[in-house]
């Protein structure tokens, strides 16, 4: 086919693993195209310093990691674009993807939109992020040394980060806008046996204040709407994530929470010539490490699909 919107395989997405997938599918001749979407570079671009990818002793920033990434896949051959996908059509073969008004075909599709933090949605939230607000923190907690700060939520997500981030802070305060926990009993009771925990219920968060970095929120209590304010140094978000697979709709199978479904041990979706990977499907790890290797993975995949067909 002489197309020239035609690729062997497109890669939607452009976080560790799109980019990972970028790398090893460009390396193997098969010449990827990247539509990177509205967060070229994925969570990562939000996260200041990056201190747990291997092979960086010194640490590295989101963007730069990200960015160094980029380059890796173009030098073998990736065509990357700045384009977000609108419309999808996985009816048939080949596909067809398409971005900003724009049809590219496909013999093959690999799906790495990964997920996005949910957030308060209050205007303060935004300008702190990476300077007192994390959405993670198994990436970030090591900053809040004898620090103290406050985790939203009331699942177990929320209970395991609390745990964890007594590692580091003085003092962890679960702010949790009922009574009622989603947690399981266990992870529950293990927070409340945690001496550095402490629980703020009925309480949301209704403004967040500081300098350059977080010093102080307001809380409001849910049911006396009193208004209280606070000291504190950080906030972790974990009221959860959600998959970034709007797009796909109901074109590609996915659990209850919108992930996408791959086999095991496999990157492998319902559709022939369609594969997922980062966490787009996985709702466990999180990690741009483990989606960086996912990514591998379905280059991989797609690789052999691409070779079977031929």
């Amino acid at each position: 086919m002489g197309d020239t919107n035609h690729y062997k395989v497109i890669i939607i997405g452009s976080g560790p693993a799109g980019l990972t997938a970028a790398i090893y599918a460009a390396r193997a001749n098969i010449n990827p195209l990247v539509l990177e979407g509205n967060q070229p570079g994925g969570q990562l671009t939000i996260t200041t310093e990056v201190d747990n990818y291997p092979g960086f002793a010194e640490g590295i920033t989101g963007p730069q990691l990200m960015d160094e990434m980029r380059k890796q896949a173009t030098r073998f051959g990736a065509v990357s674009k700045f384009e977000i996908v609108t419309d999808v059509d996985f009816s048939k073969r080949p596909f067809t993807v398409t971005a900003e008004g724009q049809n590219y075909t496909a013999d093959s599709i690999i799906i790495a939109t990964g997920a996005s933090a949910r957030w308060l949605g209050i205007e303060s939230e935004q300008k702190f992020m990476g300077f007192g607000i994390s959405a993670c923190a198994t990436c970030d907690g090591f900053f809040f040394k004898d620090k103290e700060i406050i985790v939203v939520g009331g699942g177990d997500s929320a209970m395991e980060e609390a745990i964890f981030l007594t590692k580091f802070a003085s003092k962890v305060y679960i702010v949790h806008r009922r009574e009622g926990f989603r947690s399981s009993k266990i992870m529950l009771e293990k927070a409340r046996k945690n001496e550095k925990i402490e629980f703020l219920l009925n309480k949301v968060i209704e403004e967040i204040k500081g300098e350059k970095t977080v010093s102080s929120v307001v809380l409001k209590d849910t049911q006396s709407e009193e208004l209280s304010e606070m000291n504190i140094d950080g906030i972790f978000m974990a009221i959860g994530h959600i998959p970034n697979t709007q797009v796909f709709g109901d074109k590609i199978d996915s659990d209850e929470s919108g992930y996408i479904k791959t086999e095991p041990a496999s990157t492998r979706t319902n559709i022939e010539g369609v594969f997922a990977c980062g966490d787009v499907q996985d709702k466990i790890y999180r990690q741009a490490v483990t989606a960086a290797g996912s990514g591998c993975m379905a280059a991989i995949d797609a690789e052999k699909f691409l070779e079977a067909q031929e």
